[in-house]
């Protein structure tokens, strides 16, 4: 960490960050400019991108490194930045949800890190990202900022010092071959299929169909490499500032979920994984930003797992014991849902609800009822001709926004309704 520049506590980034800022922009200079000067055979061009670009991307990236500074506060975490438009934000520390130690493949080699933090309400981007600091500094400038969001302070003895106990380390063997029984599976079945029949009706047409059935096996494969790329050696251990999540193999990845964050679980059982036992565990987290890849990569909290072992994780992160999801649905479910009739069940008790469903994948939702938000029974025009109603249990995540309790019996629902309200109004207490 650097020393601050005044007497106020203002701390900068790390030193080597305006030659991280300015390669990047200097590569994208060479990837743009580099291209058309190898179309036109001029190497002027290439030495003119790499003469002029990148010195003057690290000059631009020195300029914004001197703007950029930060403090932390007993209350807020304070950044200021910018060159010809100056920024300055606040973060309270009270909506603190997760702190995230980022490290891209490009960072590690120089032994840094970026650091995230996810806020309640957060804009749709991580919340004043400071990329980058050293490791070291980034792992102590997270502890802190959790201490602080937890009430803690340095000289609290309730700051632990323990070390944090692993939990689950999931194997490289089941999560290759579970991320290859998907879409890869999938899109080569599909191929195959399509290239015998195109070479039984007519065999002229079958190389045009492995052609064509290209772009879907390159999507599939691209997705199965990043997988395996963002959740290789994935870890998951307790600690005294909350849950943390290792995972990565280029791009490393440390999460941190303080305690009782946690708005909604999601199991998934894909049916290429009932034969191994297999589920996949994912969490949400109110205040995670991102989508895409960067949502993929916040969402698991086990990518691959045995039943059991999920179930049995997944209670210790809420606090107890998950009822069974055991009520089936009544029968008039079936006319409405006939291939997921007899998946569709659901479970309760004084603190979660548990409600599964799926045709290929049988999905199961898990609301914690001191988390819910909002209830609500919805009756579409064919259930309430068979007397049916749905009940959903709405929280603040944005990847699982909760839990619906499918294709009722429409008394059972409004029973139900009244019942989780006064649970989820007692689990709050």
């Amino acid at each position: 960490m650097t020393e601050p520049d005044d007497d106020t506590g203002w701390l900068r980034l790390h030193p080597l960050t305006p030659l991280l800022r300015g390669g990047r922009f200097g590569l994208l200079l060479l990837a743009v400019v580099g291209q058309q000067g190898v179309r036109e055979g001029s190497t002027e061009v290439l030495l003119a991108v790499l003469g002029v670009g990148l010195p003057l991307g690290v000059l631009f990236g020195w300029i914004a490194w001197r703007a950029m500074r930060y403090r932390v506060t007993d209350t807020e975490l304070q950044v200021d930045s910018g060159v010809l438009t100056k920024r300055s934000r606040r973060v309270p520390l009270a909506r603190l949800q997760a702190v995230d130690v980022v490290r891209p493949f490009y960072a590690r080699l120089l032994g840094l890190a970026e650091l995230r933090l996810e806020v309640v309400g957060g804009s749709g981007d991580a919340e004043a990202p400071l990329a980058y600091l050293s490791e070291d500094t980034a792992r102590a400038l997270r502890t802190r900022l959790l201490d602080l969001s937890a009430g803690r302070t340095a000289a609290d003895p309730a700051v632990a010092t323990e070390p944090e106990r692993v939990l689950v380390q999931v194997p490289t063997g089941p999560l290759v071959g579970s991320t290859l029984l998907g879409p890869p599976l999938v899109a080569l079945v599909l191929t195959v299929l399509a290239f015998v029949v195109a070479a039984v009706v007519n065999p002229a047409a079958a190389g045009a169909v492995f052609v064509g059935a290209a772009p879907l096996l390159f999507g599939a494969g691209s997705f199965a490499v990043r997988r395996i790329l963002s959740e290789y050696g994935f870890t998951v251990a307790e600690s005294a500032d909350g849950l943390r999540l290792r995972h990565g193999l280029l791009d490393t990845r440390s999460q941190t979920i303080p305690a009782g964050r946690v708005q909604a679980v999601r199991l998934r059982e894909p049916l290429l994984w009932r034969p191994f036992g297999w589920v996949r565990v994912e969490v949400d987290v109110a205040g995670y930003a991102g989508g895409g890849q960067e949502q993929a990569a916040t969402g698991a909290l086990l990518p691959v797992a045995p039943r059991q072992l999920a179930l049995d994780l997944v209670a210790r992160v809420l606090g107890s014991p998950l009822p069974e999801a055991a009520v089936p649905a009544p029968r008039a479910a079936r006319w409405r849902a006939p291939l997921q009739f007899h998946r569709l069940r659901v479970g309760a008790d004084d603190r979660h609800l548990v409600a599964t469903s799926g045709v290929l994948t049988t999905t199961t939702d898990v609301a914690p009822l001191g988390k819910v938000q909002s209830l609500r029974v919805t009756q579409g025009p064919y259930e309430r001709r068979l007397g049916l109603a749905s009940l959903h249990v709405d929280t603040a995540g944005r990847r699982l926004p909760g839990a619906v309790v499918a294709h009722r019996g429409a008394a059972e629902a409004e029973a139900m309704l009244v019942a989780l309200a006064q649970r989820s109004r007692a689990a709050r207490l």
